[in-house]
Protein backbone atom coordinates (compact mmCIF):
# COMPACT_ATOMS: atom_id res chain seq x y z
CA UNK A 1 0.00 0.00 0.00
CA UNK A 2 1.49 3.33 -1.07
CA UNK A 3 1.16 6.18 1.43
CA UNK A 4 2.77 9.58 1.95
CA UNK A 5 6.34 9.08 3.15
CA UNK A 6 5.96 11.51 6.08
CA UNK A 7 3.88 8.89 7.92
CA UNK A 8 6.94 6.65 8.15
CA UNK A 9 6.49 3.40 10.05
CA UNK A 10 5.38 4.82 13.41
CA UNK A 11 2.00 3.12 14.03
CA UNK A 12 0.53 6.33 15.50
CA UNK A 13 1.58 8.42 12.50
CA UNK A 14 0.40 5.73 10.06
CA UNK A 15 -3.02 5.55 11.75
CA UNK A 16 -3.28 9.35 11.71
CA UNK A 17 -2.36 9.44 8.02
CA UNK A 18 -4.71 6.61 7.09
CA UNK A 19 -7.77 7.70 9.05
CA UNK A 20 -7.66 11.43 9.77
CA UNK A 21 -5.22 13.63 7.87
CA UNK A 22 -6.93 15.22 4.92
CA UNK A 23 -10.40 13.86 5.67
CA UNK A 24 -12.96 16.69 5.75
CA UNK A 25 -13.89 17.48 9.35
CA UNK A 26 -17.08 19.43 10.08
CA UNK A 27 -17.35 19.09 13.84
CA UNK A 28 -16.77 22.19 15.99
CA UNK A 29 -15.16 20.24 18.84
CA UNK A 30 -12.83 18.49 16.42
CA UNK A 31 -11.97 21.73 14.65
CA UNK A 32 -11.19 23.44 17.96
CA UNK A 33 -9.08 20.44 18.98
CA UNK A 34 -6.98 20.79 15.84
CA UNK A 35 -6.61 24.54 16.33
CA UNK A 36 -5.21 23.89 19.81
CA UNK A 37 -3.02 20.96 18.75
CA UNK A 38 -1.60 22.71 15.69
CA UNK A 39 -0.74 25.70 17.87
CA UNK A 40 0.85 23.43 20.46
CA UNK A 41 2.90 21.77 17.72
CA UNK A 42 4.71 25.01 16.79
CA UNK A 43 8.41 24.24 17.08
CA UNK A 44 7.81 20.55 17.77
CA UNK A 45 7.15 17.44 15.70
CA UNK A 46 3.61 16.33 14.96
CA UNK A 47 4.42 12.87 16.31
CA UNK A 48 5.19 14.49 19.69
CA UNK A 49 1.74 16.09 19.72
CA UNK A 50 0.01 12.88 18.61
CA UNK A 51 1.60 11.04 21.53
CA UNK A 52 0.23 13.70 23.88
CA UNK A 53 -3.20 13.92 22.24
CA UNK A 54 -5.11 11.84 24.79
CA UNK A 55 -3.54 13.81 27.63
CA UNK A 56 -4.60 17.01 25.86
CA UNK A 57 -8.16 15.71 25.55
CA UNK A 58 -8.29 15.02 29.28
CA UNK A 59 -6.53 18.24 30.28
CA UNK A 60 -8.72 20.42 28.05
CA UNK A 61 -12.09 18.82 28.89
CA UNK A 62 -12.53 17.16 25.52
CA UNK A 63 -11.74 20.46 23.78
CA UNK A 64 -15.14 21.86 24.60
CA UNK A 65 -14.62 25.59 23.96
CA UNK A 66 -17.45 26.48 26.37
CA UNK A 67 -15.52 24.87 29.21
CA UNK A 68 -12.01 25.93 28.12
CA UNK A 69 -13.15 29.55 27.67
CA UNK A 70 -13.98 29.67 31.38
CA UNK A 71 -10.56 28.51 32.57
CA UNK A 72 -8.98 30.75 35.16
CA UNK A 73 -5.65 30.96 36.99
CA UNK A 74 -6.15 27.63 38.79
CA UNK A 75 -6.72 25.88 35.45
CA UNK A 76 -3.65 27.55 33.94
CA UNK A 77 -1.58 26.34 36.90
CA UNK A 78 -3.04 22.83 36.53
CA UNK A 79 -2.17 22.78 32.82
CA UNK A 80 1.34 24.10 33.42
CA UNK A 81 1.87 21.23 35.86
CA UNK A 82 0.52 18.55 33.50
CA UNK A 83 3.49 16.59 32.13
CA UNK A 84 1.21 14.95 29.56
CA UNK A 85 0.92 18.13 27.50
CA UNK A 86 3.28 20.79 26.22
CA UNK A 87 3.81 22.99 29.28
CA UNK A 88 4.32 26.28 27.54
CA UNK A 89 2.55 29.21 29.19
CA UNK A 90 2.05 31.10 25.92
CA UNK A 91 0.50 28.08 24.21
CA UNK A 92 -1.75 27.32 27.17
CA UNK A 93 -3.02 30.89 27.54
CA UNK A 94 -3.50 31.03 23.75
CA UNK A 95 -5.68 27.90 23.88
CA UNK A 96 -7.89 29.55 26.51
CA UNK A 97 -8.10 32.84 24.63
CA UNK A 98 -8.79 30.93 21.42
CA UNK A 99 -11.69 29.12 23.08
CA UNK A 100 -13.19 32.49 23.99
CA UNK A 101 -12.74 33.69 20.40
CA UNK A 102 -14.30 30.47 19.07
CA UNK A 103 -17.40 31.11 21.18
CA UNK A 104 -17.70 34.56 19.59
CA UNK A 105 -17.32 33.03 16.11
CA UNK A 106 -20.00 30.45 16.90
CA UNK A 107 -22.35 33.17 18.13
CA UNK A 108 -21.80 35.25 15.00
CA UNK A 109 -21.72 32.54 12.32
CA UNK A 110 -23.67 29.70 13.91
CA UNK A 111 -20.67 27.37 14.02
CA UNK A 112 -16.91 27.32 13.82
CA UNK A 113 -17.30 24.89 10.93
CA UNK A 114 -19.30 27.34 8.85
CA UNK A 115 -16.81 30.13 9.49
CA UNK A 116 -13.61 28.18 8.80
CA UNK A 117 -14.77 26.29 5.73
CA UNK A 118 -15.61 29.58 4.00
CA UNK A 119 -11.86 30.09 3.51
CA UNK A 120 -11.94 27.27 0.94
CA UNK A 121 -15.40 28.00 -0.45
CA UNK A 122 -16.81 25.09 1.59
CA UNK A 123 -15.06 22.61 -0.74
CA UNK A 124 -11.68 20.96 -0.16
CA UNK A 125 -8.81 22.18 -2.31
CA UNK A 126 -7.47 19.16 -4.16
CA UNK A 127 -3.80 19.52 -4.95
CA UNK A 128 -1.85 17.22 -7.24
CA UNK A 129 1.58 16.91 -5.64
CA UNK A 130 3.91 14.12 -6.72
CA UNK A 131 6.66 14.69 -4.13
CA UNK A 132 6.75 15.96 -0.56
CA UNK A 133 9.03 18.80 -1.63
CA UNK A 134 6.21 20.23 -3.78
CA UNK A 135 3.87 20.69 -0.81
CA UNK A 136 3.86 24.32 0.33
CA UNK A 137 3.95 25.43 3.95
CA UNK A 138 1.26 28.05 3.38
CA UNK A 139 -1.19 29.25 0.76
CA UNK A 140 -3.23 32.31 -0.08
CA UNK A 141 -6.11 30.73 1.84
CA UNK A 142 -4.01 30.03 4.94
CA UNK A 143 -2.68 33.59 4.88
CA UNK A 144 -6.26 34.92 4.69
CA UNK A 145 -7.39 32.55 7.47
CA UNK A 146 -4.48 33.58 9.69
CA UNK A 147 -5.20 37.27 9.20
CA UNK A 148 -8.91 36.81 9.93
CA UNK A 149 -8.34 34.62 13.00
CA UNK A 150 -5.77 37.02 14.41
CA UNK A 151 -8.20 39.91 13.90
CA UNK A 152 -10.67 37.93 16.04
CA UNK A 153 -8.09 37.56 18.82
CA UNK A 154 -6.82 34.03 18.16
CA UNK A 155 -3.14 33.30 18.76
CA UNK A 156 -0.72 30.68 17.43
CA UNK A 157 -2.55 30.85 14.11
CA UNK A 158 0.12 32.06 11.70
CA UNK A 159 -0.15 31.18 7.99
CA UNK A 160 1.99 28.04 8.35
CA UNK A 161 0.00 26.78 11.35
CA UNK A 162 -3.23 27.55 9.48
CA UNK A 163 -2.01 25.61 6.45
CA UNK A 164 -1.15 22.59 8.61
CA UNK A 165 -4.59 22.92 10.20
CA UNK A 166 -6.24 23.06 6.76
CA UNK A 167 -4.37 19.91 5.72
CA UNK A 168 -5.30 18.10 8.93
CA UNK A 169 -9.02 18.84 8.73
CA UNK A 170 -9.36 18.15 5.02
CA UNK A 171 -9.75 21.70 3.74
CA UNK A 172 -6.75 20.83 1.59
CA UNK A 173 -6.01 17.39 0.15
CA UNK A 174 -2.22 17.29 0.15
CA UNK A 175 -1.87 13.52 -0.03
CA UNK A 176 0.57 12.76 -2.81
CA UNK A 177 -1.09 11.54 -6.00
CA UNK A 178 0.64 8.17 -5.55
CA UNK A 179 -0.82 7.74 -2.06
CA UNK A 180 -3.86 5.48 -1.76
CA UNK A 181 -5.63 8.13 0.38
CA UNK A 182 -5.42 10.68 -2.41
CA UNK A 183 -8.02 8.80 -4.47
CA UNK A 184 -10.14 7.94 -1.43
CA UNK A 185 -10.54 11.62 -0.60
CA UNK A 186 -11.50 12.79 -4.09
Amino acid sequence: MNRCAWAGDDPLMVAYHDHEWGAPLHNDLGLFEFLVLEGAQAGLSWSTILRKREAYRRAFDGFDPRIVAGYGPDDEARLLGDAGIVRNRLKITAAIANAQAVLAVQAEFGSLDRYLWEFVGETPIRNHWETLSQIPTQSLESVAMSKALRARGLRFVGPTICYAFMQAVGMVNDHLVGCYRYQELL
